[in-house]
C-alpha cells in the first residue's frame, strides 16, 4: 500500500475537495491511500513550507511561498514531470495570473488548484430591507459605510493586501523598484483613503480574517456589505449557511474597477516524498479540467481551472459567483515571490493595521515599510 500525506487549510473550501478527490483517486488506484491534515488560515499564510515538506508528500500552498520553495528545493518543479500538453492546458486555462504565480525561474512549482482575490459581497435581504442598493462606486461605498453596514477583513495580512489594492487602483503598482514599496504620493493617498473607510467600520473587524467576516455576515443581520475580502464561493451556495451571500466585482474608483491582490492556492509535491510518481499523478488528476469542474467544485472547492469558472452549471449553483467575480481575478495584482518576501509580508501588515486603527504620520508608515522591504531583499538562502 502506498500511503501519501497531505496538508491543507482549515475550511470547507480547503479540506473537503482534497478529501473527495483523494477518495476518488483511491477508487481508481486501490493501491494508494491519501490522508489530509489541516492547519489554520494564519498558519497557511505563515508556516514555512520547507518544514512542512519534510512531513508531507502533498502541500496546498500560498503562492508567495513559490520563490522560497523553489530556492530551498523543498518542492518539485512540476513542469519537469508533467507532459507539455498538460502544462499548456494549465497555462491556457489560468484564472488571471494564477498559473504564473507558481512559475519561478521558468519552472512551474505548484499547480493552480484554487483561484481567489478580494471581491465584494452583499446580504441582499438587508440592503432591500433598508431600501439600499449594492454600491457601484467608492463614493457609494463610503455612504453605505456611514450607515454602519460595512465590514472588511482587518487582520494584518489582509489589510496589507488591501493597501496594495488601493495603490494599484490609484494607478501605481507596489514594488516597482528595490528602493521603496511605493512612491510617497501614491502611498500617502492610499493610506489616507483606507483610513477614512476604516474609521467607519466596527473595530471588531480588525480581528477578523475573510472567513470570520463572512461568518459574521451570514450569522447576524448587522453587516450588509463587504467591499473587499478574499472570495469564498461556499457562502453563495444555498444551504451552506443560515443566510446567503451574493458576490460581485469591486466598486469603481475614478471610473475604473478597483484592482485587488491575487490569492488562491497551489498544489505542490514535496521533494522529500518517497512516492513522488504517485503524488504527481494525484496532483495531475486533481487539477485536470474534468475533476476541477466536477468532483473538486461539487465538494466545496473554488477551482483554479478557467473552464470551471465559466461553467453554467457551477454558476447556477453559486448564484453566478464565478462569472460575477472573474473580471476581478483577471486584473488582480501579483505580489512578489522572491525568497525573502515572506519576511516583509509577515511584518508590514502590522504597520498598516496600526495606522488604520490609531492614525499617525503616513510618511513614517511608508518609511517603516521601506525598511522592512530593504531587510527582506537582503535575506538569502542558507
Amino acid at each position: 500500500m502506498i500511503k501519501l500525506k497531505g496538508i491543507t487549510w482549515n475550511h470547507t473550501r480547503g479540506l473537503l475537495p482534497m478529501v473527495a478527490t483523494s477518495q476518488r483517486f483511491t477508487e481508481l488506484h486501490p493501491e494508494v491511500e491519501i490522508s489530509w491534515e489541516k492547519r489554520s488560515l494564519q498558519e497557511f499564510a505563515d508556516a514555512s513550507i520547507e518544514d512542512l515538506a519534510k512531513r508531507f508528500d502533498l502541500l496546498v500552498i500560498d503562492h508567495p511561498w513559490t520563490g522560497f520553495g523553489a530556492q530551498t528545493k523543498a518542492i518539485l518543479p512540476l513542469s519537469d514531470y508533467l507532459s507539455n500538453e498538460y502544462i499548456k492546458d494549465q497555462e491556457i486555462n489560468t484564472v488571471g495570473k494564477s498559473y504564473g504565480s507558481y512559475v519561478f525561474h521558468d519552472k512551474l512549482w505548484a499547480l493552480p488548484i484554487d483561484a481567489a482575490t478580494p471581491v465584494a459581497s452583499a446580504r441582499l435581504d438587508i440592503l432591500e430591507k433598508n431600501n439600499l442598493e449594492v454600491p457601484k462606486t467608492y463614493e457609494d461605498l463610503l455612504a453605505l459605510a456611514k450607515k454602519g453596514l460595512v465590514a472588511f477583513a482587518g487582520i494584518p495580512v489582509d489589510v496589507l493586501m488591501s493597501f496594495y489594492m488601493f495603490c494599484c487602483s490609484l494607478g501605481e503598482a507596489p514594488f516597482l523598484s528595490e528602493e521603496k514599496v511605493i512612491s510617497e504620493t501614491t502611498g500617502i493617498k492610499a493610506l489616507q483613503m483606507f483610513r477614512e473607510l476604516a474609521q467607519l467600520i466596527d473595530s471588531a473587524n480588525f480581528n477578523r480574517n475573510p472567513i470570520q467576516v463572512y461568518e459574521a455576515m451570514v450569522n447576524s443581520n448587522e453587516i450588509a456589505y463587504c467591499p473587499f475580502a478574499y472570495g469564498y464561493s461556499n457562502y453563495s451556495r444555498i444551504g451552506y449557511s443560515q443566510n446567503l451571500l451574493h458576490f460581485y466585482d469591486l466598486v469603481k474608483l475614478n471610473d475604473n474597477p478597483m484592482i485587488s491582490s491575487l490569492g488562491g492556492t497551489g498544489l505542490a509535491v514535496s521533494s522529500f516524498s518517497e512516492h513522488i510518481e504517485t503524488a504527481i499523478k494525484y496532483a495531475e488528476f486533481t487539477c485536470s479540467s474534468q475533476v476541477q469542474q466536477n468532483i473538486y467544485t461539487d465538494n466545496g472547492g473554488q477551482p483554479g481551472h478557467l473552464q470551471a469558472w465559466k461553467s453554467d452549471r457551477i454558476n447556477a449553483v453559486t448564484h453566478n459567483y464565478f462569472k460575477n467575480t472573474l473580471p476581478a481575478l483577471e486584473r488582480a495584482f501579483l505580489r512578489p515571490r522572491y525568497y525573502g518576501h515572506m519576511y516583509f509580508q509577515d511584518h508590514a501588515g502590522d504597520v498598516v493595521r496600526n495606522y488604520l486603527m490609531n492614525g499617525g504620520d503616513e510618511l513614517k508608515v511608508l518609511e517603516e515599510m521601506n525598511s522592512l522591504y530593504s531587510e527582506s531583499l537582503k535575506i538569502q538562502t542558507v
